[in-house]
């Protein structure tokens, strides 16, 4: 048998040699790749164009018989695609902070580990650094599939004046952390008010309903403060039991194993078509009666799809509402082009449908 491992992990290492040789001439054009755009300033990310790439690899795989289906091929690729774009212009990243919380784990889903990270403290403040150049991308949550929308995130869009480049769809899998083997060694536990009530039937399950709860102010603190207090557990995210080293006892503990949280990269500048993509507006309409029905018949009578619509106060001293719009389709479309200028909507962005 060791014989045999010992081939195995021959060949292994013999394909390893060839895979960063190649890397190795993959970086150095990706470094060519940069300079060219440098010149003019070109934006590194290209979602849509990472996405073509996954696709045809996968096609690729599965026409010769490999093992690596779509979801293996992305997660490699995506921190090749990450590491690429350091290599090609080093940029920051404002996300919503502090390290360690679900954002955070968003972004380095996009960006890699290696990338300039700008923790911030709230959705505004992520904005305003993409505003003023402080960073070059910014990554906030915009809704959850059981709490909504975030109603900052879409005041930050119509406020400042930035696009929405990129969205991504992640599970939030809340995760039970602890420096103790055994949980009846554990005194007490950290965590967020809204992560510990979406964990009631785990913590009942193993009888950790009636131990002391000591509330934070995220989940990011919740994984730190178990690793300062050995007698405590934290019910935190995967990256931040990592990033405070605190043993991951339980992977995925959360009542609702669907919980979902759309997230969007914004940052200054407008991707190009990809077939499948998204459009996000600002619409208002007149006070009359079927304003509002009149503004809908404008999508159907081009045939544009709907995805999304949600109402949002003025905050003024009246009553008057605005309207957040998603729909299929790209500003480069005649038909959306017609529609945002006949309406005088706000253009947000124009990205790759991805959730």
């Amino acid at each position: 048998m060791e014989d045999k491992l010992l081939q195995l992990r021959n060949q292994i290492d013999s394909i390893d040699n060839e895979i960063i040789r190649l890397l190795n001439k993959r970086m150095e054009i990706v470094k060519k790749v940069g300079e060219l755009k440098n010149t003019s300033n070109a934006p590194v990310y290209r979602p849509e164009r990472e996405k073509e790439i996954i696709q045809r690899l996968t096609e690729l795989s599965k026409k010769e018989g490999g093992i690596l289906g779509y979801d293996e091929i992305e997660a490699i690729f995506l921190e090749i695609f990450a590491i690429s774009r350091t290599l090609e212009r080093k940029e920051r990243i404002a996300f919503l902070g502090p390290v360690g919380t679900y954002t955070h784990q968003a972004a380095e889903s996009r960006f890699g580990a290696n990338a300039k990270y700008l923790p911030l403290l709230n959705i505004e403040a992520v904005f305003k650094a993409v505003s003023n150049k402080e960073a070059k991308y910014g990554v906030v949550p915009i809704e959850n599939n059981t709490e909504g929308v975030v109603g900052i995130t879409l005041d930050s869009l119509k406020k400042y004046n930035v696009k929405i480049v990129s969205e991504i769809c992640m599970d939030i899998h809340h995760s039970f952390a602890s420096c103790q083997d055994d949980l009846k060694n554990i005194k007490r536990i950290y965590s967020h008010p809204q992560g510990y009530n979406q964990c009631l039937n785990f913590l009942e399950t193993h009888g950790l309903l009636d131990i002391e709860f000591i509330p934070t102010e995220s989940t990011a603190k919740a994984a730190q403060m178990a690793a300062e207090d050995k007698q405590s557990g934290a019910i935190c995210s995967k990256i931040a039991a990592k990033l405070y080293n605190v043993p991951l006892l339980f992977e995925k503990i959360e009542d609702n194993m669907a919980n979902r949280t759309r997230f969007i990269v914004i940052s200054d500048f407008k991707t190009q078509k990809s077939g499948n993509d998204k459009t996000s507006v600002i619409a208002k309409t007149s006070h009359k009666s079927g304003a509002l029905f009149e503004l809908l018949k404008k999508f159907k009578d081009r045939e544009i799809n709907l995805l999304k619509i949600e109402s949002r106060p003025n905050k003024d001293d009246t009553f008057n509402t605005w309207f957040y719009i998603d729909f299929e389709g790209h500003i480069d479309d005649t038909s959306v082009t017609d529609l945002i200028d006949s309406e005088e909507m706000i253009w947000l962005g124009s990205y790759l449908r991805d959730c």
